[in-house]
């Protein structure tokens, strides 16, 4: 089946390409959600305006996204979260954590766009590639702190304590 893709799909091509794909993925998906046509003579006719469209359409976009990148390379976003030993986090900051705090702060960013390759599982300092126009990326810096206070000295335990354990698993605390 020949098709117009009405917007950019990933991997298949971009707006305004006629493109051959399998009869299901055209009639299942791509038509019914609207990101193609189906390729007849008469909307062949209409490619030429799509293109066009599309150029300005893409003009626009990129304009728009270059703007918000520039605003994203110098925002830092900063997560806390609880952490166990060497420094790792219980749970993990996510592409969709990135998106709900960018939502926050006012900028909108689908989480599709945010290309994390895994999540980030450690305390530091990390550098999230954005993906918001096919020319233009951002970079946004994310960096993780524990939430727990510094670790405070620990006062040593009495050394007349004296921990027996009964074969009932109870806790006998008794002083010699």
């Amino acid at each position: 089946m020949e098709v117009i893709l009405k917007e950019d799909v990933n991997k298949l091509g971009h707006r305004g390409d006629v493109v051959k794909v399998a009869n299901g993925y055209g009639r299942n998906y791509l038509l019914p959600y609207k990101l193609a046509i189906e390729a007849t003579v008469a909307n062949k006719a209409v490619i030429e305006q799509m293109k066009a469209s599309a150029i300005r359409k893409s003009a626009s976009e990129k304009g728009g996204a270059e703007e918000l990148a520039a605003k994203l390379n110098e925002l830092v976003l900063t997560f806390e979260r609880k952490t166990g030993e060497n420094d790792h986090l219980f749970g993990s900051v996510t592409s969709q954590d990135i998106a709900h705090e960018l939502e926050l702060q006012g900028y909108h960013v689908d989480r599709r766009k945010i290309h994390l390759e895994n999540p980030l599982r450690t305390i530091g300092e990390f550098h999230v590639p954005i993906k918001l126009h096919r020319e233009v990326s951002a970079h946004l810096q994310v960096t993780i702190k524990s939430d727990a206070p510094e670790k405070v000295a620990t006062e040593a335990v009495e050394d007349d304590t004296v921990f027996k354990s009964t074969y009932r698993g109870e806790v006998d605390f008794q002083r010699e």
